[in-house]
């Protein structure tokens, strides 16, 4: 099963985050099937790759719950995803 869920980047008390669609058996810095953006919870940015999220999406990808309250405002409101 393919999950869309965080990968953390940056150095200490600076982290980064990118949207990733990995394989759930994988470690959170195991390696990924495609970057579909990225989160930075400190200027409270995102950026989505629209086109990437719905390739996966349409071949059976779950985003997890913190990627879905992410993106609520963005791709997953527009598509209606649970």
């Amino acid at each position: 099963m393919v999950k869309l869920r965080l990968k953390r980047y940056g150095r200490k008390q600076r982290a980064i985050y990118r949207i990733v669609a990995i394989d759930v058996r994988s470690r959170r810095e195991g390696r990924d099937l495609g970057k579909v953006g990225f989160y930075d919870p400190i200027k409270n940015q995102t950026y989505s790759n629209v086109p990437a999220i719905l390739y996966f999406l349409e071949r059976g990808a779950q985003p997890t719950g913190i990627v879905h309250d992410i993106s609520k405002k963005g791709v997953f409101k527009e598509l209606r995803v649970n």
